[in-house]
């Protein structure tokens, strides 16, 4: 057998054999982020707040996942799929987000509370309950989908501070556990990514859409596999030596 150092490039992004459980992976990125890994070899959790949304999900795999109803907000309900799957996944990827934008005026504590519940809290207790299995046995790589939106505030009609503000907390969550647990053989990492092609962006109007491609350098909005791809590059043997990282992928937004 090769040694890692002998190891090609691409055998290093394989992930056959491993066991990637993913939150939020109903649609958007987080089913193509689902679809990617299994694509390079992983068996798939996938997890959704909506179980008939998951259910129907699966059905768009070559090889179907085992799918499971998660609401990431709830912690008790994260401890007790832990126990229904009865196995440390070698990947975890915490997708699971949700925006209400609104100027911070009309923003209520609801509209606060609901945003950072998903988007923070679900990070810390999926990364909490998997993360300590994952450090107890030795190995595991931990992928948060985090947005630029953590480190610039972008040019557009409704800056959205509760989406901003959770997004934040998710990077530095990332770098705490990943000091935390660097000796254990646990990754964890970060992407950030920029305006991608998703049930969430195409909320708004073409003009919006539109605006936010002449502000980025490559002229176009991300596609859903784009982000995936990254997810796969942090989750796989390839970045091996990489942890406390956050990935932009933005098409160069945050370089302006």
């Amino acid at each position: 057998m090769p040694s890692a150092e002998g190891s090609s490039a691409h055998s290093k992004f394989d992930l056959a054999g491993k066991t990637a459980l993913i939150t939020g992976a109903g649609r958007g990125i987080g089913l193509q982020i689902a679809l990617t890994l299994q694509g390079a070899g992983a068996e798939i959790i996938l997890t959704d707040a909506d179980g008939n949304r998951a259910a129907e999900a699966a059905d768009r795999f070559a090889v179907r996942p085992k799918v499971h109803p998660l609401d990431v907000t709830n912690s008790a309900a994260v401890r007790d799929l832990a126990n229904r799957i009865a196995l440390c996944p070698d990947i975890l990827v915490n997708n699971a987000g949700v925006s209400r934008a609104a100027p911070t005026k009309d923003t209520t504590d609801e509209d606060w509370r609901a945003v950072l519940s998903v988007n923070l809290d679900g990070v810390f207790y999926c990364s909490r309950t998997f993360g300590s299995l994952m450090a107890k046995r030795g190995s595991g790589a931990i992928v948060n989908v985090s947005s630029m939106c953590a480190e610039i505030v972008t040019r557009q009609e409704s800056v959205v501070t509760s989406y901003n503000a959770s997004k934040a907390g998710v990077n530095m969550v990332t770098k705490t556990l990943a000091c935390e647990w660097a000796r254990t053989g646990v990754r964890v990492n970060a992407v950030a990514p920029g305006f991608v092609r998703s049930e969430m962006t195409d909320r708004y109007p073409e003009a919006v859409v539109t605006a936010w491609c002449e502000q980025t350098p490559m002229r176009r909005m991300g596609r859903p596999d784009e982000i995936a791809s990254a997810v796969q590059f942090l989750a796989s043997d390839a970045a091996s030596y990489i942890t406390g990282t956050v990935l932009l992928v933005d098409g160069g937004y945050t370089c302006w």
